[in-house]
């Protein structure tokens, strides 16, 4: 067993859960041996989900047998908690007893990374043991808590990477810089320090930038990474502005002086007092400073209207420091760059990108950095996910089990023992029931990662990503079917 670096009341799986879970047990029909159910994004704001953040709920988890001891402490706060509704004691002693603790559930899910359709099923549970059907069901709030966030985050990085993608396919003869164009700078931004390990994590499997250390650390480890991420020295306004206002161009001097180095990277905020005037003094009086240290200045035009801003630092940094003219025919500044971190969301970044295009700059002249729209911006229904039952083992037969509200089909959920199907091209996807024939040119796509307390799957951050930028490279090769390469990527 893995020792948890997270804390807090998750170590005791039987309280992981809602109120309501400590009595449906009572509620399931008598007869009932099994329950099977799965896991989709419904909808939301984009067609397609990256699916990732499995194998994080697997060993900080599911890899950590329930004890007595948390049989008690379960039983303490639900008998105060819910009095007069019966405590499970029988059922979670026969899983303490009889099954080790772990976990008798059978969990099939798509592989990490791969990017798939919203409406099919991700992720399928089963119990495997007719004593406690309802063990999977129990488990839903927990589970369900610990994919929506990470592949919804997962999803939005990934489609930024496509915005920026189609931009330096457009503005720039190389896409080599594509993995460092979106900064992780949430760890601040994020309601717990769970949520930056995790959300962060997610970032990484399109993105190797970031400031978020505790998401590196911890993909780092649930990913077997020897280093998920990078980050470069860089100022903050605390670090300009200890200077005071009169010696602000000692502190960028400074900066220079202590990091600039031979084909080095720093970044340094500009807008402490006057973005303007700090912008005309590295076109100026810190010009010579840049170029002999050989290094290069990643300036960070923070405050303003972003895509105005940015265009105005590109336009004097460019006279400053000259341009080049690249392959497509677009300006890539000398020994300088620019970085945008205020206002950074999806629809900023592609404003940002446009006037840079009209502007005759290369998008490789950019990098952003997103803090509270990476990691915090964003809920369950952002791409509509659920957890929903759709077998149940009755005696010995297997029954459909499936939600049709007429006040709102959008909830209507699937019925039948599930499976996904992988087509090719390997862009296909298909949910079906189990058992059904596979049609020709399809495979199954689940694979068993889970059963009875036995992780039988697990995947490295470099496998994760070589799925989510293949999957990349087909959405890009559609997207250039479907226009005339020019339009921005739409939610």
């Amino acid at each position: 067993m893995s020792t948890s670096i997270l804390t807090g009341i998750g170590s005791n799986p039987i309280l992981n859960t809602d109120s309501y879970k400590a009595s449906h047990y009572l509620q399931f029909p008598p007869d009932t041996k099994a329950i099977g159910s799965y896991v989709e994004s419904r909808g939301g704001r984009f067609a397609q989900t990256l699916f990732f953040g499995l194998q994080i709920f697997l060993r900080e988890y599911l890899d950590r047998p329930v004890t007595a001891a948390m049989i008690d402490e379960a039983e303490a706060f639900f008998s105060a908690h819910m009095p007069g509704s019966p405590f499970n004691r029988a059922g979670w002693e026969y899983l303490v007893r009889h099954r080790g603790g772990r976990f008798p559930l059978e969990l099939r899910a798509v592989p990490e990374g791969h990017v798939v359709p919203i409406g099919n099923a991700l992720v399928t549970v089963e119990s495997t043991d007719p004593r406690l059907p309802w063990i999977g069901q129990y488990l839903e709030t927990a589970l369900l808590r610990a994919l929506w966030y990470p592949v919804t985050v997962a999803t939005l990085s990934w489609h930024i990477k496509a915005l920026l993608r189609r931009a330096l396919a457009r503005t720039a003869d190389t896409t080599d810089g594509l993995a460092f164009m979106l900064h992780d700078f949430g760890a601040r931004g994020v309601s717990s320090l769970e949520s930056a390990m995790i959300g962060g994590a997610a970032h990484l499997v399109s993105f190797q930038g970031s400031d978020n250390v505790a998401a590196a650390a911890a993909a780092n480890r649930w990913y077997d990474a020897p280093m998920s991420a990078y980050s470069i020295p860089a100022a903050e306004h605390s670090t300009i502005t200890a200077w005071g206002e009169a010696g602000e161009l000692d502190a960028y001097r400074n900066m220079l002086s202590r990091f600039a180095r031979p084909g080095g990277l720093l970044a340094v905020v500009s807008d402490s007092y006057d973005l303007e005037r700090a912008l005309h003094w590295w076109g100026s009086d810190l010009r010579e400073q840049v170029r002999a240290s050989g290094a290069t200045v990643v300036v960070r035009p923070d405050s303003g209207h972003p895509p105005t801003i940015v265009r105005r630092a590109l336009d004097l940094l460019a006279e400053g420091y000259g341009t080049t003219t690249n392959g497509k025919g677009y300006r890539v500044l000398r020994d300088v760059r620019v970085i945008q971190g205020d206002g950074v969301d999806f629809e900023s970044i592609g404003e940002i990108l446009t006037e840079t295009e009209r502007a005759g700059f290369s998008a490789e002249n950019l990098a952003f950095g997103m803090g509270g729209a990476l990691l915090q911006r964003l809920h369950r229904d952002t791409q509509r996910f659920a957890l929903k039952a759709s077998a149940i083992k009755r005696d010995d037969q297997w029954q459909d089990v499936r939600k049709t509200p007429k006040t709102d089909p959008g909830k209507a959920s699937k019925g039948g023992r599930l499976t996904l199907l992988q087509g090719a091209p390997a862009n296909r996807w298909r949910t079906q029931r189990r058992g059904e024939p596979v049609p020709r040119g399809w495979a199954p796509a689940l694979q068993l990662v889970y059963r009875d307390g036995q992780i039988l799957r697990q995947d490295s951050l470099s496998s994760v990503r070589q799925r989510a930028d293949a999957a990349l490279e087909a959405y890009a090769a559609e997207l250039r079917l479907g226009d005339d390469g020019r339009g921005a990527d739409k939610p």
